[in-house]
């Protein structure tokens, strides 16, 4: 399995954690990176620039991937690691929470998607990696609707998959198990670790995990894997 030759993707979600470590991953190795975030990002490097938005905004995102076309660097991938978690129980999951959780996890990915796959699509070539969670196929209880949210966006990806394989582009799904990021930092280690000893291999998931499915997903011969899953962890 070769290396893609550096060139330019759009990561979202990148002012910290998981997203901050897959730009300097990418940063380091040659590619040019456009990244966004609701808040602003203390990352200077000649090869990154960063947009300060809402992945929920339209307006917003397709100002972004204007400022991409502009740079005349064809767009080779977008990664949509932007998201948002809630540890509720169905009952008391309040209907703002919903909202949220459905235009950060399912809006901001099918918007940027959606204009990434318009810069793709006259080239015939890209990748379109998404984030989803291993709360899917366990239907991890006290998370009903981050599970429902991440479950949508594994039935788009599997769906767009279809739309955009006769123009080169492909669509995969990336879903990490749990990552000891800010996105779990408020739940208990013991509910934490009860869900990892369901996984196949019973350990927290790195952020090397992660970029090695990605890597896996960018590399040249990856372009006939398309519409897949890949669970960390083994669920």
């Amino acid at each position: 399995m070769t290396d893609p030759t550096p060139q330019t993707m759009v990561v979202t979600g990148t002012s910290r954690g998981l997203g901050r470590s897959i730009v300097d991953y990418y940063l380091e190795r040659g590619w040019t990176v456009f990244g966004c975030a609701r808040g602003a990002s203390d990352l200077e490097h000649e090869r990154y620039t960063h947009t300060q938005l809402d992945v929920g905004d339209e307006r917003a995102v397709a100002a972004m991937f204007g400022l991409v076309r502009r740079a005349e660097k064809p767009l080779y991938a977008v990664l949509n690691n932007a998201g948002m978690a809630s540890m509720n129980h169905m009952l008391t999951t309040p209907g703002s929470t919903i909202e949220k959780l459905f235009r950060v996890n399912v809006l901001g990915t099918v918007l940027c998607s959606r204009e990434a796959a318009k810069l793709m699509v006259p080239r015939k070539q890209g990748r379109i990696v998404n984030f989803g969670s291993v709360g899917v196929p366990y239907a991890l209880e006290g998370e009903a609707a981050y599970v429902a949210s991440k479950a949508a966006v594994q039935a788009y990806t599997k769906t767009i998959a279809n739309e955009l394989g006769d123009y080169g582009v492909t669509a995969n799904n990336v879903s990490p198990n749990p990552i000891k990021t800010d996105l779990i930092a408020g739940v208990p280690e013991e509910k934490m670790q009860r869900l990892v000893n369901r996984q196949a291999i019973k350990r927290y998931g790195t952020v090397e995990d992660v970029l090695a499915a990605v890597d896996f997903l960018l590399a040249p011969e990856s372009s006939f894997i398309t519409g897949q899953t890949i669970y960390l962890g083994g669920p």
